[in-house]
């Protein structure tokens, strides 16, 4: 092994609070070494729609919104149901205004009609939630021009293709990491501090299965495999936010991975955008929520209550004919083609057929189907009290399109204090060590909920400001 000479900070993992952390810190004069183990910067940034929330900002007052930061956390609390982390949420929302404003400043592309409302998650009671008009992309371009400065000025040193691989936290000394550079060489290097963000773990299936204990189907981003929480755990680090996962509601199997969803298909599964024809059953046939509920936060609970995550789709030709396409993307043709050729696509002359080819069971879905047929006709949902019922499912062909709950993101994670210090099982503070993003869970920021915006703006947030604090002393 060999040692590198010792750094003022150490950060690991580039992406969405990685580099703002980085960048804060180089422009006030720190020596700073930033690790990423993919061969690129900007983590889940390539992949995440890179939705933002603040209330109080320049662009909403610009549009003629009124809101407030009090507003905010209060929308919090109801969406979460209390079970965010008080303290993480306060200072991830003060902060959060100023930095739309400052992505504002350095030239973020807005979506044109952001901020609004979006109905993907619970919604919030105001127009709050921003992004860039290339989706996570948008924000990556301001993060990579800014680090791009810092490296040319000498204040950063990336290494790419490198991976933490242990953390030593030494009593009253500085913290080291021992990184894999490359692939070959064994690196410890040693700094005042040592910040993770290294992101989830929703791309690791043992590590999933231990930690939020259900069976992981993910459309996650590849290198989210819990780097970071591997090496503090082993380190003594504890997590928090176990229990508190929750999955999001709907996503097609993988055209050819099994154990994956295919994101690029998505189903359209939100009563907003689309209102349904079809039914939602389980393995057994059964119905397991009002299909046309408006909220998706009660879906996504029945489905987290439901065996496995796994449901089905299943309407008839008039409904395909008639109705808008489940799948973005997709036409009513493209269900016929697709129909027993793409895996979790299936199409039969009868309901019991259909169950059969789908694996569902087919005395439980007729008697569904018959149940549901039945209150169409009485105008009246006495399962599940849905309302819009458009027509029996009755005129085959019969179609089932297999959905999971799915993974994008991990709820548990590190646990942090206030000042985003790590902490140690016993509770205390471990010294120079510290974590944002992902890492430290969306429960600390959602709770048992997905609030909009509350991962990727508390990300950028944390970043901006570990950067400013561990460097505070230099000005």
């Amino acid at each position: 092994m060999t040692t590198a000479q010792n750094y003022d900070l150490v950060i690991v993992g580039a992406g969405t609070g990685g580099i703002p952390c980085a960048v804060e810190a180089a422009a006030r004069g720190a020596r700073v070494l930033l690790i990423e183990k993919d061969s690129r910067i900007g983590g889940t940034l390539h992949t995440t729609g890179g939705h933002m929330s603040a209330a109080g900002t320049r662009r909403q007052r610009e549009h003629g919104i009124e809101d407030s930061v009090e507003a905010h956390l209060a929308d919090i609390e109801r969406i979460s149901g209390g079970t965010a982390r008080t303290d993480l949420v306060e200072l991830a929302a003060r902060g959060a205004p100023e930095t739309i404003d400052w992505l504002d400043d350095l030239g973020f592309e807005f979506a044109p009609e952001s901020p609004r409302l979006v109905y993907g998650h619970e919604p919030y009671g105001a127009p709050r939630t921003y992004y860039g008009k290339d989706a996570g992309l948008s924000i990556l371009a301001v993060l990579k021009r800014l680090l791009d400065e810092q490296i040319a000025a000498g204040g950063v040193e990336l290494w790419l293709g490198s991976t933490a691989i242990g953390l030593t936290e030494q009593d009253g000394s500085a913290p080291s990491v021992t990184v894999l550079r490359g692939g070959v060489d064994e690196i410890e290097v040693t700094a005042q501090a040592v910040v993770l963000a290294t992101g989830g773990f929703a791309s690791d299936e043992d590590l999933f299965k231990e930690i939020e204990g259900v069976p992981l189907v993910s459309a996650a981003h590849p290198t989210s495999t819990g780097d970071g929480l591997v090496i503090a755990r082993e380190a003594g680090a504890a997590i928090g936010g176990r229990g508190q996962y929750l999955p999001t509601f709907g996503g097609l199997p993988h055209p050819t991975t099994p154990g994956k969803a295919y994101y690029d298909e998505r189903p359209l599964l939100v009563a907003t955008e689309r209102l349904p024809w079809e039914i939602y059953v389980d393995r057994a046939g059964h119905r397991f929520v009002a299909e046309d509920d408006t909220s998706i936060d009660r879906k996504e609970r029945a489905l987290a209550a439901s065996t496995d995550g796994t449901f089905w789709t299943v309407f008839d030709d008039r409904a395909r004919l008639s109705s808008v396409p489940m799948v973005v993307g997709w036409s009513p043709d493209d269900v016929v083609a697709k129909a027993n050729s793409r895996v979790g696509v299936h199409k039969a002359g009868t309901v019991a057929e259909l169950a059969a080819l789908a694996g569902i069971s087919p005395d439980g879905l007729t008697a569904t189907v018959e149940r549901y047929n039945a209150s169409v006709s009485a105008g009246t949902d006495a399962e599940f009290d849905r309302t819009h019922m458009p027509a029996p499912i009755s005129e085959g062909p019969f179609f089932a399109i297999e959905n999971h709950g799915i993974t994008l993101i991990t709820f548990a994670g590190l646990d942090v204090d206030e000042r985003l210090r790590v902490r140690r099982t016993d509770g205390t503070a471990m010294v120079g060590v510290y974590a944002l993003g992902e890492l430290i869970g969306a429960a600390a920021t959602c709770g048992n909920s997905f609030c909009g915006g509350m991962l990727v703006t508390p990300a950028l947030t944390f970043g901006r400001l570990l950067g400013q604090r561990l460097t505070s002393d230099r000005h």
